[in-house]
């Protein structure tokens, strides 16, 4: 009976494993992220439209597959995020309400429609079968039954989202009555399924990375534009936050408080892009005057926290690639003087320093004016001295060495 119960267990092992190898061969990547945080009160989505309501968001993939996963964010809730159904199905258009109702596929957690994710969590859905092409728009609809006392999302999203109560999320066309703004909550990631080969790309950082002055709905932030030189085999994961800094909090948690979840715990994450220190540099004599000596420190305080990126992207197998920051001279909201100027160069000189980081990008000499070195080519400037333009974002992402992703 023994040597009978021994092989029966060893062949129900063997089916066992047999069954979940497909599940085992099957590699991820990311194919769409963005950097969740507290959304606060100005940019919260309307109470009343949360609960029992339905919440429509457009997003823009990178890397394709036959297979998608959605991961759904409540890392800054205080209570339970409550979803009744979650939809995928493809957009005509990055800014479309409306969807293709055929390629609509109803997304589960276990096998069931309905979630509770518990306040701090995020939650990845199961792998539903659904052919996600290339650099395709992606309509991710969620009906909730109850939100969190605090909203999770990323309220720069350069992208416009639609609330509705009273319809399915399988629906076709949102109502006359539908609301629209222009921030994402609750959704932080897309996954697909690859070839062995596919891995993703992040990129950490503040407003440049985030899009500032991009176009609503248009997908030209610079991550954007590096995603349609490195598709289908590698996905593009925009981590950028407006104003975040490396050093403290400023709008969203620090580029080093959020690395593990930004960067560490990203699906298929091969590379890191880090553009920070602007906010850092900038901030430090904004409302007040700095001392020599902290200037000085500042400065090795960013290249500590650098070291330190470079160190936690190494122990999980990621390769750092370190971008030099642009110039803000006239920026009317910092007012850099010569001494940021110095800072700025002397963190430059650091990041394109050997034996540092992995590889660089000189996105500093790609839009400095040569005549003018702390200050950005007029035709790469929005206007504000500080963020790129349209033409600054695409030469930023032309500037990306590919080199620096054949391994």
């Amino acid at each position: 009976m023994k040597a009978l119960c021994c092989g029966l267990l060893l062949i129900a092992l063997s089916t066992a494993a047999s069954a979940a190898a497909p599940l085992a061969r099957e590699r991820w990547v990311g194919s769409w992220a963005s950097s969740q945080m507290l959304i606060e009160p100005d940019a919260a989505a309307p109470g009343e439209l949360l609960r029992g309501g339905t919440l429509r968001q457009i997003v823009h993939l990178s890397a394709g597959g036959p297979l998608i996963r959605v991961r759904i964010s409540n890392a800054f809730g205080t209570t339970a995020l409550h979803l009744i159904a979650l939809h995928v199905a493809h957009a005509p258009s990055p800014s479309a309400s409306r969807i293709d109702p055929a390629s609509d596929v109803a997304v589960t957690f276990d096998h069931r429609a309905e979630v509770f994710i518990p306040a701090g969590a995020e939650y990845t859905s199961d792998a539903i079968n659904y052919e996600a092409a290339p650099l395709s728009d992606l309509s991710v609809t969620m009906q909730l039954e109850a939100s969190p006392e605090s909203q999770t999302g990323h309220p720069g999203s350069r992208a416009t989202s639609y609330f509705a109560t009273g319809m399915s999320p399988s629906a076709a066309e949102m109502p006359a009555t539908a609301r629209s703004i222009d921030h994402w909550y609750f959704l932080s990631g897309v996954d697909v399924s690859a070839g062995a080969a596919a891995a993703a790309i992040v990129t950490l950082g503040d407003s440049i990375t985030d899009g500032h002055g991009a176009t609503t709905n248009g997908n030209d932030r610079w991550p954007d534009l590096l995603a349609l030189r490195v598709t289908p085999l590698l996905g593009v994961l925009n981590e950028g936050i407006g104003g975040n800094r490396l050093l403290v909090d400023g709008t969203g948690p620090n580029a080093l408080a959020r690395l593990d979840r930004d960067v560490v715990s990203q699906t298929g994450v091969r590379y890191v892009i880090v553009l920070e220190g602007i906010n850092d540099i900038g901030n430090l004599t904004r409302t007040q005057s700095a001392t020599e000596a902290q200037h000085a420190q500042l400065v090795h305080s960013l290249v500590v926290a650098y070291q330190q990126i470079i160190l936690r992207a190494h122990a999980h197998g990621i390769e750092t690639i370190g971008a030099t920051i642009t110039p803000f001279g006239g920026s009317r909201f910092y007012h850099p003087d010569a001494a940021n100027e110095s800072d700025r160069t002397r963190v430059n000189a650091w990041i394109r320093g050997a034996g540092h980081f992995d590889a660089f990008v000189d996105f500093d000499a790609t839009i400095a004016d040569p005549a003018h070195p702390d200050r950005r080519l007029a035709r790469y400037d929005s206007g504000d001295h500080l963020h790129p333009s349209a033409a600054g974002y695409r030469a930023m992402a032309d500037a990306i060495p590919l080199s620096a992703f054949r391994k």
